[in-house]
């Protein structure tokens, strides 16, 4: 307790006195606001998690506030912890389903009071022997918690502080002078709500959303959203440049039928054709068009195989009758002279392709939110490698054109240990009590407003109906639709639940497209991801913006299955492929932009991790398909800053990091390459290894500028220095031994064998071999594509300092970046002082079968300090150890933290930043079995950076 107070003491020195204190200062106060980088939900959420009990008190709660908070609640109930929020009926802002949201959450006690003038915004998490305070301006609602401009204050402090005494007097006083909430209490505050229902502008003003724009079709309404204004110019802009084609990508629910009108409003054409592989497709684009380009409703008609308007000025034809060629030929070939391709990824089948081929417009637009679904089909070419604009689901999020969602991904149901897996039998997904925890999880995660509308995704028909079956016997209403469903069937099954006649629509795949029903508030995943491609597209169902929808409600049902790591990748559009980012993604829920949020079960969380884990990413197989969606994008073989830029393709940097180089690659995959020499090789696959991932800037530029002749050193430094970039005489000396490879280990110069430059006095010059190889055209090509990856590499970097916090590097990438002379990573063993540096590397999470002796309790006591332990068999007065801390004394040493979360990162560490000692906290120690006990020394490192919260719960989350 007394080293609490302490350390209490020198955090409130820290936050309100100097914040350059180099004291041991646990939970110093902090300033939270919502920002890009940072929100008031992420921090509260992580003091939530591991209380035990908490206090919350606050005036507005909404339905997408509570469900925030609910995984951790669940979380919390599993462990039996429970807690008390006050909150009240001020300006009737709370609704009533508010307070049956809560009531269905088992481990939290609500009171309402009557309080006049109630506006209280505080939040208390009670640990073993402090609290953890959240007082400011953030009410319980999701846009307050992850949007809105708050100012909330965190503080720390012990059960005898004045101040949270002084918090649980008032909220006890008030506790016990309010009302318990109850169904009777609800029924009361309905009929009252009702009576006195809030004014939509204050219901605004406290929670600064943007009303819903397209609930009405008054003509002087619609107007193009943001991101609809930029694809119209851009759209403007390819057809002043000559071009006949153009594809837009956008994501589902962003409006590509209303964009596509507009443009069509934009160009007046004589006539239009738009087709479609579904009739209720049509119906609703001629709603869209006719509501917003007006004129005659005869204008509008249907060309199918129930109708035909064949005069129609906009003709909506279905693809399966237009393409028929006794239907084609009755229209000359200029007849349309502007045609849309709706769901356009599906434009290489032949039925469309017979349509474009055969028609000469002045513009052909083609349209799709998930152009990847072509495989290696010429999609892109059918447009003439065209993208008129894209916008993906982060975007669209971020412009708020899509309705939030709350995702959580539950815990499928567990019986004798085993769950759902992918090889689960038919009697296993609908046993009774699996049913039970479907439903059960239904109820509790809930869904935006008083009626549910939803969806369920199954893996075959015949579950669908068996499902359908049991729930209604439950109690739901529900209907199962499956491919062998007719168009008719379907939409009278889509009219049902749009007026609450339906509760679900159970289906396979057949709404992943073309199906528009915006009221929906839940989606359900009882299937395992078999592609991001149809999660987004599944997801994009619920997305469209309704007037009776606050948010979506997305419960994902995670089994045992393979595919759990494609999760991530779909729902921030990760696509990376590496293992560490996905991780870091299902632990940072807050990766999603806006009100959004992401949430994962404990056990659920695990399964993705073991998916991850498990899984090969960086295959042949994987990189050929990424490799030729982009190729066939582009229309050829694609460069690597081509792969860069693509937002769909693969990360270029794991095929150089599986491949030596890129050409390399090509080869593998047949593609057509010009042979190199051996020098060739060996300068590729050194600049591909050691040159292009970007962590020194200084490296690139001075070999671009070496490509076009000698270069004076002095002249050089004073370069970078003017862009601001790192650099000292060290630095450049650095770099030379780089690329002269004296740098390097014996094995890597017989690796790379050829120099890439030599110095004479003050000039620099590119080896003979170097100068020779840049003669073939072919060969610079790959250098120049490789030095503009490196640029654009290193913007993830902070150039202006020598190592960028949080960005990984390996023991090697340190050794050169600090300017040691030799690559001496493989004597390094965890720490090693050189040059007045000590870089220290540290394996946060040991495994379960490590040697007991070197089991290190390494670990952050908080975000400012991180609790070390020095090399097995040294203490304090080894010499190794004394030298950091003598140097460290006389500061003649700069200490580095870095930090991986486990064996699984491979050799890349985390940056932490500088450190210094708490030289109050250094101790000798011991670790190991009591039989066999080894020497250590212990000692705080104070972070000169605090941790920020999405990486201390990534590194910290599982110890």
């Amino acid at each position: 307790m007394e080293s609490r107070k302490a350390n209490l003491l020198n955090a409130y020195e820290r936050g309100f006195i100097d914040r350059f204190t180099t004291k041991t200062s646990h939970y110093p106060p902090e300033l939270i606001i919502n920002t890009k980088d940072e929100n008031v939900l992420s921090p509260m959420l992580d003091a939530l998690e591991s209380c035990q009990s908490f206090e919350i008190s606050v005036a507005f709660i909404t339905e997408g506030g509570i469900a925030s908070l609910k995984t951790v609640l669940h979380e919390l109930n599993q462990r039996g912890v429970r807690g008390k929020i006050i909150t009240s009926t001020y300006l009737n802002f709370n609704k009533p389903k508010v307070f049956k949201e809560l009531l269905k959450i088992p481990n939290i006690d609500v009171h309402i009071t009557q309080q006049v003038g109630f506006h209280a915004k505080g939040y208390v998490f009670d640990k073993k022997d402090y609290s953890v305070m959240f007082i400011g301006s953030s009410n319980l609602t999701d846009a307050a918690l992850k949007k809105n401009y708050e100012y909330n204050l965190k503080l720390t402090s012990l059960d005898n502080g004045e101040v949270i005494q002084h918090f649980r007097l008032q909220f006890e006083l008030l506790w016990k002078d309010s009302t318990l909430l109850s169904e009777e209490w609800i029924k009361s505050y309905e009929q009252t709500y009702l009576e006195n229902k809030p004014d939509e502008k204050v219901l605004q003003l406290i929670e600064t959303k943007k009303p819903y724009r397209y609930d009405n079709f008054n003509l002087e309404e619609i107007t193009p959203n943001l991101m609809q204004e930029e694809a119209l110019r851009s759209l403007e802009e390819l057809r002043l440049s000559g071009e006949k084609r153009g594809l837009v990508i956008s994501a589902t629910g962003t409006g590509k039928t209303y964009l596509s009108a507009f443009d069509v409003r934009n160009f007046n054409p004589s006539r239009v054709l738009f087709i479609a592989h579904r009739e209720q497709i049509l119906m609703k684009s001629l709603n869209d068009y006719r509501n917003l380009i007006g004129g005659d409703p005869s204008d509008f008609g249907i060309y199918s195989g129930s109708k035909k308007d064949i005069d129609a000025k906009y003709m909506f034809a279905t693809v399966q009758t237009f393409s028929k060629e006794s239907h084609l030929e009755q229209f000359p070939k200029h007849a349309f002279d502007y045609i849309v391709m709706d769901e356009a990824h599906r434009s290489s089948a032949n039925s469309y392709t017979k349509i474009i081929n055969y028609f000469e417009p002045k513009f052909l637009l083609g349209m799709t939110a998930t152009p990847e679904r072509t495989d290696n089909n010429e999609i892109f070419g059918l447009f003439d490698f065209n993208i008129a604009y894209e916008i993906r689901l982060q975007k669209a999020l971020e412009a708020e054109i899509l309705s939030p969602f709350h995702y959580f991904g539950v815990t499928d149901y567990i019986v004798n240990g085993e769950t759902v897996s992918d090889t689960s039998s038919m009697n296993e997904l609908l046993d009774q009590e699996r049913i039970q925890h479907i439903i059960d999880k239904l109820h509790y995660y809930s869904h935006a407003g008083e009626e549910v509308r939803g969806l369920m995704f199954v893996s075959n028909r015949e579950e669908a109906h068996k499902l359908s079956e049991l729930l209604n016997q439950k109690g739901y209403k529900t209907r199962a639709l499956t491919g062998m469903d007719s168009q008719e069937e379907r939409q009278e099954a889509v009219v049902m639940l749009e007026a609450n006649k339906l509760d679900y629509l159970i289906t396979v795949d057949i709404f992943n497209e073309g199906v528009d029903i915006p009221s929906v508030n839940q989606v359900v995943m009882l299937r395992q991801t078999e592609s991001s491609i149809i999660f987004v597209q599944q997801l994009g169902r619920g997305l469209r913006k309704h007037v009776d929808k606050e948010f979506l409600t997305v419960i994902d049902f995670i089994g045992n299955y393979k595919n759990n790591y494609l999760i991530p990748v779909a729902l921030t559009g990760d696509k990376s492929f590496n293992k560490d980012s996905l991780r870091k993604d299902v632990v940072g829920g807050s990766l999603i932009t806006g009100e959004s949020t992401i949430n994962f079960e404990r056990i659920a969380q695990d399964r993705i991790f073991k998916s991850i884990s498990k899984v090969s990413l960086d295959t042949l197989a994987n990189l050929k398909k990424l490799y030729h969606y982009t190729k066939n994008k582009l229309g050829q073989i694609p460069t690597l800053v081509e792969l860069y830029k693509d937002q769909d393709a693969m990360n270029p940097m794991l095929v150089l990091n599986k491949y030596d180089h890129y050409v390399q690659f090509l080869t593998k995959i047949k593609e057509e390459t010009v042979p190199l020499t051996n020098g060739q090789d060996r300068i590729l696959t050194y600049i591909s290894k050691e040159i292009v991932d970007g962590k020194r800037v200084t490296e690139i530029l001075l070999l671009k500028k070496l490509l076009n002749g000698p270069v004076n050193k002095s002249e050089f430094q004073r370069d970078m220095k003017e862009h601001n970039y790192y650099m000292t005489n060290e630095t450049l000396r650095s770099i030379i031994r780089m690329f002269t490879l004296e740098f390097y280990t014996q094995q890597k110069r017989k690796k790379y064998k050829y120099p890439l430059i030599e110095v004479d006095g003050e000039k620099i010059y590119v080896t003979k071999e170097f100068r020779s190889s840049l003669k073939d055209e072919y060969f610079r090509k790959q250098v120049d594509d490789l030095l503009e990856l490196g640029l654009l590499q290193s913007k993830n970097y902070d150039q202006t300092v020598q190592l960028t916090i949080n960005e990984k590097y390996s023991r090697t990438d340190v050794c050169r970046i600090l300017n040691w002379e030799k690559d001496e990573s493989s004597t390094m063993y965890g720490y090693k002082t050189k040059h007045n540096t000590t870089p220290i590397f540290v394996n946060y999470n040991k495994k379960d079968d490590i040697d007991e002796s070197v089991r290190y309790d390494d670990r952050f006591l908080d975000s400012h300090v991180f609790q070390w332990y020095t090399r097995k068999g040294t203490d304090l007065d080894s010499k190794i150890n004394k030298e950091i801390i003598e140097k460290h004394e006389h500061d003649a040493t700069d200490i580095h933290l870095f930090v991986k979360r486990d064996d699984d990162e491979g050799v890349y560490h985390y940056y932490m930043g500088e450190v210094s000692i708490d030289m109050s906290s250094t101790e000798n120690a011991s670790i190991g079995l009591s039989e066999d006990k080894h020497k250590v020394a212990k000692m705080n490192f104070i972070l000169e950076n605090p941790v920020d919260y999405n990486m201390y719960r990534f590194i910290d989350g599982e110890k």
